[in-house]
């Protein structure tokens, strides 16, 4: 299973950097040196995190989402075409979340992220796209939304955190990251699959009356 690979892959590698301030040095974004050319650090800051609960939170999301869509592309694609797939989602979703952050950053000798959050977002959003409809909450919190509502409510909550920089998230990425993930998803299906989600994600999406929408759950 790729998505187990890439948690496990993660995990000790996160692990690791923990108590090695060479190896997080030589892998964290730091945007003037992949101005320099070290544009490895696009990717490799998605294999460190900060500490055990950003790790465990990150990897804990990744298996219930990318174990699905990993599922769903080989389904769709073709075991091999759909394996490519799922890896590609989430490889460039790296580079591609953490591409504002850059644009920002840039100059900045004294910025540095790192963290799976945005491919994480891609993998999430992809699973939104899939199913608008299947209701998504936050662990501990007993209120459920379906997907679709749950995701628009994380970006414009996300902006309104990046714009006030009220936290150390980086939650650009994290917007960007989810996306991308579903703009990846509809160019794929429909090239390769003939798969029109973009028409299957609004046919799914029925109006509602608000007793509906919110579940509340113990």
């Amino acid at each position: 299973m790729i998505t187990l690979s890439i948690i496990i892959l993660t995990s000790v590698i996160s692990i690791a950097a923990f108590n090695n301030d060479a190896l997080t040095s030589k892998l964290i974004f730091y945007p003037p040196a992949v101005r320099k050319g070290e544009w490895y650090r696009l990717f490799t800051y998605g294999v460190l995190h900060a500490d055990s609960m950003h790790l465990f939170f990150n990897m804990f999301t990744l298996y219930l989402f990318g174990s699905y869509i990993e599922k769903v592309c080989r389904a769709a694609l073709g075991i091999r075409a759909g394996s490519a797939c799922f890896i590609l989602l989430y490889i460039s979703a790296l580079a591609i979340s953490i591409l504002p952050t850059y644009i920002n950053h840039k100059n900045d000798a004294y910025y540095r992220s790192l963290g799976a959050s945005g491919a994480v977002s891609a993998v999430v959003f992809a699973y939104i796209l899939i199913h608008p409809m299947n209701f998504m909450g936050i662990i501990f919190i007993p209120i459920m939304l379906p997907a679709f509502i749950f995701g628009l409510i994380y970006i414009v909550l996300s902006f309104y955190l990046d714009k006030n920089r009220s936290t150390g998230i980086n939650h650009s990425a994290h917007i960007a990251g989810g996306i991308y993930g579903m703009a990846f998803m509809v160019v794929s299906f429909a090239t390769l699959a003939d798969w029109n989600l973009l028409a299957s994600f609004f046919d799914q999406i029925h109006i509602n009356s608000l007793s509906d929408l919110i579940y509340i759950g113990y």
